[in-house]
C-alpha cells in the first residue's frame, strides 16, 4: 500500500481549491491527456475519487520515478524538508517498508507510529491527533481498521490524509497492481482481470478503477462473502459508463475463463481469526491452482498482495513465471513514492 507524490507537494489542503499539479522539471513529459489532473493536496482514501486520466498521471509518474531513480540512478530529493507521519494500527510488511524507503528515497522523514507510541484512542482523540499531526508533518498515512477514521482525519486535518488500508478499500494496493500489469503487457486497456476469494477491501479498490482504465472485470466469491453491495452497484454503473464487461458469479473456474489476470488475497484478514473455520469451509474450492487457470488466456499472470497462504494459491502456480507478485510488491514503493511527490508540488 502506499501514499503518492500527488499528496504532499503542498503542505497544505485547498478545501475546494483545485490547482494544477507541477511536474518537476526532471521529468519526462507526461501524455497530453494527464497534463492538467488536478491533485494537489488531495487526499487519497478510495479510487472512487480519481478520475481516469488522473489515474494514469499517477502510473505515469511512478513509471518514470522507477526509470529514472532504479534504472538511471538520479538522485530526486523532492521531499526534502518534508515530513511524514504513518499511523499503523494493523502490523503491516510492504506498506511500511514502501513508505518508509520511498519517502526516504526521496529526501523526506517518515516518522512510524502505532498506537503503542502515541494516545491515539487511549488518552487523546482521533480529531485531537490529526490536528496536532497537521502542525508538525506534511501529510498522514493511516491504516486503520475503520474506514470511517480516515473520514474524521480528513475533516480535522490540513493536511491530506493517506489510506494505507481500511476495512473498506486498500488503493495504494492496486495502484501498485496496475503499474506491474501496465509492465508487464503494455497497457491496461482491454485486460480481463478476475478476482477469485473474498469480498473484501483490495478487490473494492479494484471495483472502483477498473472500467476506468479499460479493464473488463469478473468475480467469484463464494455466497455470503460477496463485495459490499453499494460499491457492487457503484462498480455497474461504472461498467456501462466505460463500456467494459462485469460478471459477479459463485463458480471461479466461470470466473477464471479467458482471464488475463487470476488475482486473489488473504480469506482471513486482520480481525476475522474467530472466523477462520467459517471462512476455510466457505472457501473450499477457490484455490488458484494451473487446473483452474487452463481455461484462462494464454498470457495470463497471477497476483496476490501478499502475505499468502498456500490454502489460497498453490506452489506451483505462486512461485511460477507467471506470477508478478514480487514485481507487484516491489512496485508498492514506486507507486507510493507518487502520492507523496505530487502533493508535494
Amino acid at each position: 500500500c502506499g501514499w503518492n507524490m500527488a499528496s504532499i507537494y503542498s503542505s497544505t489542503k485547498h478545501k475546494g481549491e483545485r490547482k494544477s499539479t507541477k511536474i518537476p522539471s526532471s521529468y519526462s513529459v507526461p501524455p497530453k491527456a494527464q497534463m492538467n489532473v488536478h491533485l494537489k493536496g488531495r487526499d487519497l482514501l478510495t479510487l472512487q475519487n480519481y478520475t481516469a486520466d488522473e489515474l494514469k498521471y499517477l502510473l505515469w509518474m511512478a513509471s518514470d520515478l522507477k526509470q529514472r531513480i532504479k534504472h538511471k540512478g538520479e538522485y530526486l530529493p523532492l521531499m526534502q524538508g518534508k515530513s511524514l507521519a504513518m499511523i499503523f494500527e494493523k502490523r503491516s510488511t510492504r506498506t511500511r517498508l514502501s513508505a518508509e524507503t520511498g519517502f526516504a528515497l526521496l529526501g523526506g522523514h517518515p516518522s512510524f507510529l502505532t498506537t503503542q507510541d502515541i494516545h491515539l484512542g487511549t488518552n487523546e482523540s482521533l480529531t485531537d491527533t490529526a490536528r496536532v499531526l497537521s502542525s508538525m508533518t506534511n501529510a498522514i498515512l493511516a491504516r486503520v481498521y475503520k474506514h470511517n477514521d480516515l473520514d474524521l482525519m480528513t475533516k480535522e486535518a490540513t493536511i491530506p490524509i493517506i489510506n494505507g488500508l481500511s476495512d473498506l478499500y486498500h488503493p495504494l494496493q492496486i495502484l501498485a497492481d496496475y503499474l506491474t500489469l501496465q509492465e508487464h503487457y503494455g497497457g491496461l486497456n482491454g485486460l480481463t482481470v478476475t478476482w477469485i476469494g473474498d469480498g473484501n477491501n483490495v478487490l473494492h479498490s479494484i471495483m472502483m478503477s477498473a472500467a476506468k482504465l479499460g479493464m473488463h472485470l469478473r468475480i467469484a466469491s463464494p455466497k455470503g462473502f460477496e463485495p459490499d453491495l453499494r460499491i457492487t452497484e457503484i462498480t455497474e454503473q461504472y461498467s456501462k459508463e466505460y463500456g467494459t464487461k462485469l460478471l459477479l458469479t459463485t463458480d471461479p473456474f466461470e470466473a477464471a475463463d479467458s482471464a488475463n489476470v487470476l488475482v486473489t488475497d488473504t480469506w482471513i484478514s486482520m480481525g476475522q481469526e474467530e472466523e477462520k473455520k467459517e471462512r476455510l469451509k466457505a472457501f473450499q474450492g477457490y484455490q488458484i491452482t494451473m487446473q483452474m487457470a487452463k481455461s484462462a488466456a494464454s498470457n495470463w499472470t497471477f497476483l496476490h498482495c501478499l502475505p499468502r497462504k498456500p490454502e489460497e494459491v498453490d506452489d506451483e502456480v505462486f512461485y511460477s513465471p507467471r506470477s508478478l507478485v514480487f514485481q507487484e510488491a516491489e512496485n508498492r514503493k514506486w507507486t507510493i513514492m507518487v502520492k507523496k511527490e505530487d502533493n508535494s508540488s
